[in-house]
């Protein structure tokens, strides 16, 4: 007898409602919700791949622990006892900073990851933090920190509404979105077109995003943030400037900018200087715009000010914070809104990793230096001796895995939080399997701050926890225990602590609905099922829509929001500044010093040609980084790790179509099949991330058949952005051949 239950997707960014029929505790179908409020009934080969994905026979039921240098199956208290007795004697004899805490991308997409990491880090107190964000975004958190004093203040495309949409980096129709949250991003890109409006795609691949361009321009790789500071200086220099309201140094800025002329950065990027005029002008004489910048413009070696300048020129334009613009997103589980004023702004480099001394950003150091900070000895505090790892497999995300895969192996303990065997967990001591998502619950913390159009949806397990199974959110608060020398103690204890420390601090806030109330009797009024539940009813409660503990009857509440199972539409992104502020001035600072600063290597930039070729890489639709290889469903086809080059460059080096071509790059090389096309312009080869599942002692039976090659191992982990720590993974120098041939080392 089969029945259907609702569950929001947690493959990507997007979002989307599914509708799941379940056969049993199986699920064998997934399609959209048509009801949805946020996406409508769309849906892609990953969320229609849900069942597969839910059912992967390798995912792990039980625990594991290594006994006698193998890793077995053990119980959940003999696991949790391994923990403990593994964890807590390194904190005690080597300090809290010799354990490092390893937070993957998978974190973001689940209730648990968002509700408890923040508090695994304060109880651990170290500051050997280390996550995803380093190889991906920290460059547009650390640009939104210098110009709004909020790294997670991250404004985004009003794709609905706006006349003119200039996307850099980003491929959305293969990622689904990325720091913009768009069920049906493809849908919305013809939309615009359709509505008579204009979309310029800069990219040095021919995506198929940039197919479906009006302009595409095959920009130089590591040139965006040259090609972004050209736009503006015309800007400026054709008195095209309007800006956003609430805005410092605008004219301080029209003096950074001023060498950064077409003509001056025409030579780098190899993008005529009078296009760069034209993008410019049609930006500014736009009713409405947009720029929207991703990862192929974060992972650069320029990738603040690249993340910077997408925001420079919506404000330089008029289109930040307004309609048809790039907007702050109100998500139902923010804070209290406070009064718009001063705040405490944002600081870099408040300590720096033991090693090679990189800054802090964002309270995290760069996931390029986890190996060095396990494996170098420096007369500065202790290395990382022992790691946790939640839902992360840096072995294939970070650059140089070879180095960090050994190691992995010297630590004195290692803990994954992960459902696979896979070419990280495989080191750990003890490996702690989370159920399957159709067992999960499901609310989009994160992704609900970065969404095109405010709402909020909760959906509960669509599938029983099965015996033997532990929640997510309770592996985690027990984590959190076993870790902090509360062994043993009920994990409710978890959720009950953040509850009162969450609502004993909302009582003493003025701006707060509930100042000067008894926290105990709040606390009682919390409804759920679960404590994050509880936790959830609580942060909508206290949010910007929340009735404040029945302050405002009409507003939010987890019943409320459990008794409209399609989600509820809060409606349009709306103009919202200052309030978001927490920059010292209460303004958007336009010019903050560390950018300043870091303008001088942009513009030594101005005079750099790269000579050979440099590697980029791609995201396949079918897949969301290293997570989903192992179902066949989602592998085949386009889905493959082949090396895309030129057809002159393949013809130059006597490459043929299908055949192995060697890459090589500071940190190794790799061999892999060339797929000769003119989708990536010359000078330009590309692979795709994610991939390089030939490592012993995983059980990825499905991905190792098939395993691809990591293109990061091509990475030596040297290359960063100094401002925000992030890997540089495009636009990096690499030499190919026929894999008959010799390379020479690269100098």
């Amino acid at each position: 007898m089969s029945r259907t239950a609702l569950r929001i997707c947690p493959l990507c960014e997007a979002t989307c409602g599914l509708t799941l029929t379940i056969e049993g505790t199986r699920v064998t179908h997934a399609r959209g919700d048509r009801d949805d409020v946020f996406s409508e009934g769309f849906i892609c080969p990953k969320g229609a791949s849900f069942g597969a994905v839910d059912s992967d026979p390798d995912r792990l039921r039980t625990p594991l622990v290594r006994r006698d240098g193998e890793l077995r199956e053990a119980t959940w208290e003999e696991a949790f006892d391994a923990v403990a007795a593994g964890i807590r004697p390194v904190v005690e004899r080597y300090g809290p900073n010799s354990v490092g805490v390893v937070l993957g991308n998978p974190n973001v997409h689940t209730m648990a990851g968002a509700l408890y990491p923040t508090v695994l880090l304060a109880g651990l107190g170290t500051r050997s933090v280390f996550t995803a964000s380093t190889v991906d975004q920290m460059p547009k958190h650390v640009s939104s920190g210098l110009l709004y004093g909020d790294a997670n203040a991250i404004p985004v495309p009003d794709l609905d509404h706006t006349d003119h949409l200039l996307l850099i980096g980003a491929n959305p129709l293969e990622s689904n979105g990325s720091l913009c949250t768009a069920p049906d991003f493809p849908g919305k890109l013809k939309a615009l077109k359709a509505r008579g409006g204009t979309l310029v795609v800069i990219d040095p691949r021919c995506t198929r995003t940039a197919k479906l361009a009006d302009r595409h321009i095959a920009v130089r790789p590591g040139t965006d943030a040259l090609l972004l500071a050209a736009m503006a200086q015309v800007l400026y220099a054709e008195g095209r400037v309007e800006p956003t309201p609430h805005v410092q140094g605008v004219e301080e800025l029209a003096d950074a900018l001023r060498e950064f002329t077409p003509e001056a950065v025409a030579p780098a990027c190899d993008v005529d200087a009078g296009l760069i005029r034209t993008l410019a002008r049609e930006l500014a004489a736009a009713p409405t715009a947009a720029v929207y910048g991703r990862i192929g413009s974060c992972t650069v070696p320029h990738g603040t000010l690249a993340s910077w300048l997408v925001d420079v020129l919506n404000v330089l334009t008029g289109n930040l914070d307004r309609p048809g613009g790039a907007l702050f997103p109100q998500a139902a589980t923010d804070k209290t809104p406070r009064p718009a004023g001063p705040g405490r702004g944002f600081a870099l480099g408040r300590w720096h990793s033991r090693v090679s001394r990189h800054p802090e950003a964002k309270g995290e150091l760069p996931l390029s230096a986890l190996a060095e900070e396990i494996d170098t000895a420096t007369e500065e505090g202790e290395p990382v001796r022992a790691l946790v790892a939640v839902a992360a497999n840096p072995v294939l995300s970070a650059p140089d895995g070879d180095r960090l895969d050994k190691a992995l192996d010297s630590l004195d303990f290692m803990v994954s939080v992960d459902p696979y065997l896979n070419e990280t967990s495989r080191h750990a001591h003890v490996v702690l399997p989370p159920p399957p998502p159709s067992q999960s619950p499901h609310h989009d913390f994160a992704f609900n701050t970065l969404a095109v159009r405010n709402q909020v949806r909760y959906t509960r397990p669509a599938v029983p926890l099965q015996p033997g199974r532990m929640a997510e959110t309770e592996i985690l608060a027990r984590l959190i225990l076993a870790v902090t020398g509360m062994h043993g103690a009920d994990p409710a204890a978890v959720d009950q602590m953040v509850i009162d420390q969450t609502l004993g601090k909302a009582v003493t806030e003025p701006h707060s609905p509930v100042y000067d109330r008894d926290p105990r009797d709040l606390a009682a009024q919390l409804t759920g099922d679960t404590g994050p539940e509880r936790r959830l009813d609580m942060m909508l409660r206290l949010g910007p829509y929340g009735d404040g503990f029945g302050v405002r009857p009409d507003g939010l509440t987890l019943e409320k929001l459990l008794a409209q199972p399609h989600g509820i539409d809060l409606g349009p992104l709306r103009s919202r500044l200052p309030q978001p502020l927490k920059t010292r001035s209460g303004r958007v600072e336009l010019l903050p010093g560390p950018i300043e600063e870091d303008l001088p290597r942009l513009r030594a930039a101005l005079a750099e040609r790269p000579e050979g070729l440099v590697l980029v890489g791609r995201r396949h639709l079918r897949s969301n980084n290293s997570w989903m290889h192992n179902v066949p469903a989602l592998t085949g086809g386009t889905n493959r790790c082949t090396l895309h080059i030129h057809p002159e460059d393949a013809e130059r080096l006597g490459v043929a179509d299908g055949a192995p071509v060697r890459v090589k790059g500071a940190g190794g090389e790799v061999t892999a099949p060339a797929e000769v096309t003119d989708a990536v312009r010359r000078g330009v080869v590309s692979l795709p991330h994610g991939w390089g599942h030939d490592r012993p002692g995983t059980r990825l039976s499905h991905a190792s058949t098939d395993p691809g090659v990591n293109v990061n191992q091509l990475l030596d982990g040297r290359l960063l952005d100094p401002l925000s720590g992030n890997a540089v993974l495009n636009g990096v120098p690499v030499e190919c051949a026929p894999a008959a041939e010799k390379l020479m080392p690269l100098t």
